[in-house]
């Protein structure tokens, strides 16, 4: 797809929709049709037959599904002249495969996993709207989140739009929780009731659908057995013996629903009320509790949240869109990268510059150490990383400020002055007494 786009290659497609419909028309190649094209057998000189199936849903809702080759009712391979033989379809075949299980599926609004990115699936880009996909890194031994919208990148070749550190926006997500589930504790106690009740409700329906099949069967056999001919005594037999099973099984459908329906609201009215309770009023204690997963933290989110919109300029800006339409916003400094964050702080710079007027290297190190300093990535110092920082700051060497200050060597005084190096030591320890 991206060497489509940077040759400008048009590709053909049909109109499916408007005046042209039917029609050919050219345009961009999308990722989404150059997969489609890639697994298509009819390109590799193939017919094939049953390739997907279409599921029909209780509530009349229609679904359809890719299934495996081997449940296609027809394959047949060189049926046709093809762009690519067979063997390059397999090879193909083959390699997206190792890539699908390497990098997984996008998702949109995936359920809750397992890794501890907060705003999986609820965090929208705030630049083209679309939701942002999470990756993660690993950063001084702990797994750190990263939201990157990067959809439009994956299905047209162009840049990514933003790429977020999550840890500190997962950390104000949080707290902005925990400040404000007092006022909100009612409603989310409304709110899980509200879902249960509507969970609850679904199951008697679907219940009922069932009683009311065993029943329509119920009817058939008492059709079928008082339209058999009386003399003929052994069909008749046979067709009472099934009505009567028949009926057996409605009356014990119908036991079962009205059990399951007492069961399910005395579960409401008292367990799961309590429970919400509870947890409504200790809620910082659950959150913070290193026993509560991640899946659950998530849960507890979407249960609370609508969606999370970010934005990424000079700060990051964070809008929080609660359930029920309530918005906040609020406001995150960019996290410096790894060299800012470990850089030498200037005003220590300072510091060892003036130290190198007097010391050398390994002093100035023991009297940082000393004064209680500490080097940008938190580490005593040492003669190597004072060495380290003077050559990244281009400050001079203690030996060169001697030098420029007019200052001799123990070798260089004793030349001039025509006596050995061990007459300068001793008048230079005469001279410190």
């Amino acid at each position: 797809m991206k060497h489509f786009r940077k040759q400008g290659f048009p590709f053909p497609h049909r109109l499916h929709t408007g005046l042209q419909k039917g029609e050919l028309a050219w345009g961009d190649l999308t990722h989404s049709r150059t997969l489609d094209l890639l697994h298509n057998p009819r390109y590799a000189s193939a017919f094939f037959y049953g390739r997907t199936r279409v599921k029909k849903h209780v509530d009349g809702s229609y679904s359809r599904l890719k299934l495996p080759r081997d449940q296609w009712y027809s394959l047949i391979p060189d049926a046709h002249e093809g762009y690519i033989t067979w063997e390059e379809y397999e090879d193909n075949q083959r390699r997206l495969l190792e890539s699908s299980q390497a990098y997984g599926q996008d998702r949109c609004k995936s359920p809750p996993r397992e890794g501890p990115a907060l705003l999986q699936g609820i965090a929208l880009c705030g630049v083209c709207g679309k939701r942002m996909a999470v990756c993660y890194r690993l950063i001084g031994g702990r797994i750190v989140p990263n939201y990157r919208c990067q959809s439009d990148a994956i299905e047209h070749g162009n840049p990514i739009c933003q790429y977020i550190r999550g840890d500190k926006i997962d950390e104000a997500i949080g707290d902005l929780l925990l400040e404000t589930i007092t006022p909100m504790a009612l409603d989310v106690a409304l709110a899980v009731q509200q879902e249960l009740t509507a969970s609850l409700e679904e199951a008697d329906r679907l219940r009922a659908q069932q009683v009311e099949r065993v029943r329509y069967e119920a009817d058939l056999a008492r059709q079928r057995y008082m339209q058999v001919d009386p003399n003929n005594r052994l069909v008749a037999d046979v067709l009472e013996a099934e009505w009567s099973g028949k009926l057996r099984a409605l009356r014990e459908a119908q036991e079962a629903c009205k059990h399951r329906r007492s069961e399910d609201r005395i579960q409401v009215n008292e367990d799961i009320r309590s429970r919400v309770r509870a947890l409504t009023a200790d809620f910082p204690r659950l959150w913070n509790n290193p026993n509560t997963s991640y899946r659950d933290r998530k849960r507890i989110v979407r249960l609370l949240l609508e969606d999370v919109t970010l934005i990424k300029g000079e700060g990051v800006s964070i809008h929080v869109r609660f359930k029920g339409g309530t918005v906040t916003t609020l406001t995150l400094p960019i996290p410096q990268c790894g060299w800012r964050r470990h850089r030498t702080p200037p005003e220590l710079v300072k510091q060892i510059d003036d130290l190198l007027d007097h010391h050398p290297d390994g002093q100035i190190a023991r009297i940082l150490n000393e004064r209680g300093l500490r080097s940008g990535r938190d580490k005593l110092f040492h003669r190597k990383i004072v060495f380290s920082i003077r050559k990244k700051y281009g400050l001079k060497s203690h030996y060169d400020r001697l030098r420029e200050a007019g200052k001799l060597t123990v070798d260089e005084m004793a030349t001039k002055l025509g006596v050995c190096g061990a007459t300068v030591k001793a008048l230079l320890l005469l001279t410190s007494v």
